[in-house]
């Protein structure tokens, strides 16, 4: 027995002292693990981050953080954990293969969900659609068309696609192109525009509104409007002067053209 104490008890020794370090480790690794959890969960409620996301991230990072504390304590044991480290990388690869969009569709989506380049509610244009955001998804998001149709775009085009967010700006300008026939009055017809600027409310006196003669077209006359209102209040202006302007014109005498041609016949 002493015999084989004394051959066994630096062996003992040697191994419990890594047992020993390696459940410290892991103590403490967890611990250490719960603190970081805590901390970037300040951080991203002080940042505002969406509440869908936040949840995930935080169980991502506590996770990873929990598996390299375990690797580490095994590997302090004596363990070799290169193989499985190997193993895990090439299962991560194959998964990685299987589900490539929708792995993409989840990036973009913690990417809008992070950068935020449009919320709930903004009107956007973006792959071909126009429409309202609904609802923000990990994976996807959901557009309300005005005409009440719902579109659902999937986050990975969406976060490295062009788009259009028109409710980002508090005001926008405002663009018409209207033609009188050739022969008709330009200043007077200049005037009765500004006249019907001033008398709707809605519309900034800051920037100045613009009018001018734009283009000699081949069937009349196109004066260029432009004028800046409040993002609410676009498409309510843009409908009501385009009404306004055709009973004034029609009142005052102004006409607008159809398009024409003059064919000419010789000899």
């Amino acid at each position: 027995m002493e015999s084989l104490w004394s051959e066994y008890l630096p062996i003992i020794v040697k191994y419990g002292t890594a047992v020993l370090f390696a459940f410290l480790i892991l103590i403490i690794g967890f611990w250490v693990a719960g603190i970081l959890k805590k901390s970037l969960s300040r951080v991203l409620e002080k940042r505002k981050i969406d509440e869908s996301l936040i949840p995930f991230v935080l169980s991502l990072t506590h996770i990873s953080l929990k598996i390299l504390v375990v690797i580490s304590s095994l590997s302090m044991i004596g363990i070799e954990m290169t193989s499985f480290i190997a193993l895990l990388g090439a299962a991560g690869l194959a998964v990685g293969m299987a589900l490539s969009g929708t792995l993409q569709n989840f990036a973009g989506g913690v990417i809008i969900l992070i950068i935020k380049p449009f919320k709930v509610n903004d009107v956007v244009e973006a792959q071909g659609y126009l429409g309202t955001v609904k609802e923000i998804q990990i994976f996807n998001t959901i557009l309300t068309t005005f005409d009440h149709k719902i579109i659902i775009l999937p986050n990975g085009g969406l976060a490295t696609g062009s788009m259009i967010n028109y409710s980002t700006q508090p005001t926008r300008r405002v663009d018409w192109k209207f033609s009188i026939a050739y022969g008709d009055d330009y200043d007077k017809t200049k005037l009765l525009l500004f006249e019907l600027i001033k008398k709707d409310k809605r519309i900034l006196a800051d920037p100045m509104p613009f009018v001018a003669l734009g283009e000699l077209a081949d069937s009349g006359v196109v004066l260029i409007v432009r004028v800046w209102v409040n993002t609410p209040d676009y498409w309510d202006v843009f409908f009501d002067l385009n009404e306004k302007v055709y009973k004034t014109f029609a009142k005052e005498g102004v006409n607008i053209p159809f398009p024409q041609m003059e064919v000419r016949i010789t000899k």
